[in-house]
């Protein structure tokens, strides 16, 4: 994505913090390529999050999200 385009939260639609093109808080970014045996097959579907709208989406889950923790940052 360019630096100069405002990442927008799809669900709340606030503007996720840039600063000179780098983000300055994390996001929940999401591609699905919908394919056979789906009502939207050949569709590619993208969305943002911002991490409070992120939250509560997960809170809703029947099962919860897998989380493991990364052993160091590449």
């Amino acid at each position: 994505m360019e630096s100069n385009v405002p990442l927008l939260c799809n669900c709340c639609g606030r503007s996720i913090k840039k600063e000179n093109g780098i983000l300055k808080e994390d996001a929940f970014e999401a591609t699905k390529e919908w394919g056979y045996f789906s009502g939207r097959d050949m569709e590619v579907h993208h969305f943002n999050l911002c991490e409070e709208c992120y939250e509560r989406l997960i809170s809703e889950f029947k099962i919860p999200v897998e989380v493991r923790k990364k052993l160091e940052v590449l």
